[in-house]
């Protein structure tokens, strides 16, 4: 199967592809395996339920293995589960995503389920980006699970991305810190039209030392809805942040559900949550700068977002 114009466009959106990087990379389209390569420090093989197994190994360095999602078939229902697992004392970067091209009126849905482990004094940056476009009324649906595991003094940041597009998304992280190991989930969100986004993000703090910290952004437009829900469990001595900021337009609806579970008396759990519309002098001082009401919205929009 080769990659058309659309498909290149579509990676290009989701994963900073231009063009077929030298390294580790697995292109999925339309529930089939497009390219698939690895490198020496990396290996993907296919598991028993279809979908892909990453093995990084131990003390690679500087690495980033791409394991991207397109469909651009109508109706289809593509579900996948992916395991990575990163070797002790390596430092790697996983580009995922998906993006969805729906003309139709049929709905195009996309689960991956993804399990990683994070070994033993590792760090991992995990990049994942979701978008959606056609001209058609058909749905375009995302339901990404991750299940993550940081083991000790390892680090994990997850940097989950809703660009626009998607009708209709439940995103669900579950994760579980280790002893010294630091995990931080950065979620940045755009809703608009009649969309609707559920985050659901639990992480428990096992390990002694450990720590873990979930910053969202989010801004809802329309006739838009998200619910955000982020629980950390503290179940030793610890630290833990959440922290939601939102800016709510139109006759959009934007619920936040911070919460804090201590079970240790060591643990040191806080949150901080704000919804709000876009302050007036903000507008005023960039249209005295020459911008039009709606050039001064889409760069506050864009600055708070990033």
């Amino acid at each position: 199967m080769k990659l058309n114009k659309l498909d290149k466009n579509l990676l290009n959106t989701i994963s900073d592809i231009d063009h077929i990087p030298a390294g580790a990379i697995n292109i999925r389209k339309d529930g089939k395996p497009v390219l698939r390569q690895s490198s020496p420090n990396i290996l993907i093989t296919t598991g028993e339920t279809g979908g892909l197994i990453v093995e990084i190994k131990p003390g690679t360095k500087n690495e980033t293995v791409h394991v991207p999602v397109i469909i651009t078939k109508t109706g289809l229902n593509d579900v996948v589960y992916n395991q990575f697992i990163v070797g002790e004392n390596a430092d790697v970067t996983i580009v995922a995503g998906c993006g969805i091209h729906n003309d139709s009126h049929g709905k195009s849905r996309h689960e991956g389920l993804h399990e990683i482990i994070v070994k033993e004094g590792a760090h991992l940056r995990y990049v994942e980006k979701h978008y959606g476009e056609g001209s058609g009324t058909g749905q375009k649906v995302l339901y990404p699970t991750t299940k993550i595991i940081v083991e000790k003094n390892a680090y994990a940041e997850i940097e989950s991305v809703q660009i626009k597009g998607v009708d209709d998304t439940v995103r669900i992280t579950e994760a579980y810190i280790h002893e010294k190991a630091i995990l931080k989930v950065i979620e940045r969100l755009l809703t608009h039209g009649n969309q609707y986004a559920e985050s659901d993000i639990k992480i428990f703090i096992e390990g002694k030392g450990g720590s873990g910290q979930i910053l969202s952004r989010s801004v809802a437009k329309g006739n838009s809805s998200q619910i955000f829900r982020a629980a950390l469990v503290g179940q030793n001595e610890c630290l833990g942040h959440v922290e939601c900021d939102s800016i709510i337009m139109d006759k959009a609806t934007i619920k936040a559900v911070p919460e804090l579970i201590a079970e240790d008396s060591e643990a040191v759990l806080t949150h901080e949550a704000a919804i709000g519309k876009i302050a007036g002098e903000q507008l005023i001082k960039l249209m005295s700068l020459g911008l039009t009401e709606d050039e001064a919205v889409d760069t506050i929009l864009e600055s708070f977002l990033k």
